[in-house]
């Protein structure tokens, strides 16, 4: 499958973006949008996803049992204290063990903001690379569970005796091919990175961003495995640059086809058709080529979405033809919640099918399309009202929501 990344400047129903894309057989996969803003000032930027501050307890909210965090002036984040077992206190103003109002401390964002909801905040602290995840406070070893049993028990007995008692480590799906002293190599230099960030940590003012993700067009390639990735392509020189920066800086990357398109009567998004594509990911209905159809209706709670038989003709025998346009659909769901980036629950109303194992066929089907999705994807079960229910986690904004 010809695997592509798109990076290039857009103007999306009159907003101008800084867009990203994956593409497969010339399809959108995948998007990343940055909105591009000709003002100057415009008030406090928004925490981004995975950016470490030096975070401020506003207040403890005992009935949540969470914390409200600043990590700026006003802007007021969501810390579950559940989940806090050993955090990086920079001022701390009691010995009890949770965090109490007016302590300082390392905070990780771990949720952008989604709909109403404030971003979500960890003092788990997480540094990201290409084959593994270093964790603050998780100091176990986790292993991608796509990867196969052999190769886990390989990791996990290579990253036992490598792994300082410090930090806990996570082995990504990436990793399936690497050798294993760039695996280590990594690994050892994140160490170091989460050493520096702490070590500094008690010289930084409030609110100081210590640690900032990489931009969307990067993590692109963070998260894709170089062997499945063809060709990077982009008109902005300044991004060619850093692109080949990143690119050069790791061996499995180096060889993958860099290009600065420079065609200047002729727009990069026009070759892939990325205008078109776009308009077609924020619109409501996704019609399918058997004349069927689906309607992706975002809502406070959960995504519900219908699929409908349309203009497609059932002939002598409906029930195989409403199982074969559940397939089809089923594909294009799976689809559309990776490019949308939906979240949360979701909930499917399919074409009713009688037959248990042709229920069971769907359910296997639509588990086996979510499986190329890098976001966690639950296919869990079909309710008493032929209703599948599904849920995905909650990480970055919706496309729809970027858009607003």
């Amino acid at each position: 499958m010809a695997t592509k990344i798109i990076i290039t400047n857009m103007n999306i129903h009159g907003q101008d973006f800084l867009f990203s894309g994956l593409l497969e057989q010339d399809i959108l996969a995948e998007v990343w949008l940055k909105r591009l803003s000709s003002a100057a000032g415009g008030g406090t930027e928004e925490p981004a996803l995975e950016n470490i501050y030096v975070g401020k307890v506003q207040n403890i909210v005992k009935n949540l049992n969470a914390a409200f965090v600043e990590v700026a002036p006003g802007m007021a984040c969501y810390l579950p204290l559940e989940h806090v077992s050993d955090p990086v206190y920079v001022r701390r103003n009691s010995a009890k063990k949770h965090p109490v109002q007016g302590d300082e401390l390392l905070v990780q964002v771990q949720r952008e903001a989604v709909k109403t909801k404030a971003p979500m905040l960890s003092t788990n602290l997480n540094l990201t690379g290409r084959y593994v995840v270093l964790t603050s406070e998780n100091k176990k070893i986790g292993i991608s569970s796509r990867l196969d049993r052999r190769i886990r028990t390989h990791y996990r007995e290579l990253i036992e005796h490598s792994l300082c008692d410090r930090y806990g480590v996570i082995v990504r799906t990436n990793a399936k091919n690497a050798a294993d002293d760039a695996v280590i190599s990594e690994m050892q230099s994140l160490q170091r990175r989460m050493d520096d960030i702490i070590s500094h940590a008690e010289n930084r003012t409030c609110y100081s961003c210590l640690y900032r993700a990489l931009p969307g067009y990067l993590s692109f390639l963070q998260n894709t495995r170089a062997e499945e990735l063809d060709e990077i392509v982009t008109d902005l020189p300044d991004i060619y640059e850093a692109l080949s920066a990143y690119c050069d800086d790791r061996e499995d990357l180096a060889q993958i086809p860099r290009r600065l398109y420079e065609d200047d009567t002729y727009p990069l998004s026009a070759p892939y058709n990325l205008k078109k594509q776009m308009e077609r990911a924020l619109c409501k209905t996704v019609f399918l080529r058997s004349g069927g159809s689906i309607v992706i209706e975002p809502t406070e709670a959960m995504t519900v979405i219908d699929v409908n038989t349309g203009k497609s003709n059932s002939g002598k025998d409906p029930q195989k033809h409403f199982k074969q346009v559940n397939l089809e659909a089923a594909r294009e769901i799976a689809h559309q919640i990776r490019l949308r980036n939906l979240s949360g629950i979701i909930i499917v109303d399919f074409i009713d099918l009688v037959k248990q194992e042709d229920q069971e066929e769907l359910l296997g089907f639509l588990r086996k399309q979510v499986q190329s999705d890098p976001i966690p994807v639950q296919v869990h079960d079909i309710t008493r009202l032929n209703l599948v229910e599904m849920t995905r986690k909650k990480v970055e904004k919706s496309l729809a929501e970027l858009m607003d």
